[in-house]
């Protein structure tokens, strides 16, 4: 995991994880914030192991610290956020070591991670689209009933 640590500590990533910090201080919904990446990323490891998807760590971690950073560029309800993360992290997946397939194989995942079409347990986006999905805990927010999210994307049980 010595690259997904490089990614915790790059200037880049620390930037923008300090934008968003500044950009959500008064959101009343969801943060997009170290905690939620590592959320998502623990919960796809747990969704990799139980269907024996058999992705890398390495890869699952880096697809979930980088998949809402651009969000610090785009704005907070812009769905193109994923997009723009993708194209964020590119420099932060190589200055961190990764290599080329890799590093598109992580920016795919990181573009389809708000795609239902991307759902498959089997692949890196699904299992990033899942994760994301169900790290957020809809199911006891104070927020549930104003937030914009349709109730096909809440998620209002605890499950994995």
């Amino acid at each position: 995991m010595d690259r997904v640590n490089k990614i915790i500590k790059n200037r880049d990533y620390q930037k923008y994880l300090n934008e968003l910090k500044k950009m959500e201080k008064n959101r009343k919904f969801c943060r997009h914030n170290l905690p939620h990446f590592l959320d998502v990323a623990r919960i796809a490891s747990i969704i990799n192991l139980k269907t024996n998807a058999q992705i890398d760590d390495e890869h699952i971690y880096a697809a979930a610290l980088l998949h809402d950073i651009g969000r610090a560029k785009a704005d907070v309800y812009d769905p193109s956020h994923a997009a723009v993360s993708a194209k964020l992290s590119e420099k932060i997946l190589r200055d961190c070591c990764f290599f080329e397939l890799e590093i598109n194989y992580i920016l795919d995942a990181i573009i389809r991670h708000d795609d239902k079409n991307f759902n498959n347990v089997k692949n890196l986006s699904g299992i990033l689209y899942i994760a994301d999905k169900l790290s957020r805990p809809c199911y006891m927010c104070d927020m549930k009933e104003p937030c914009f999210w349709n109730l096909e994307k809440k998620n209002l049980e605890l499950k994995i």
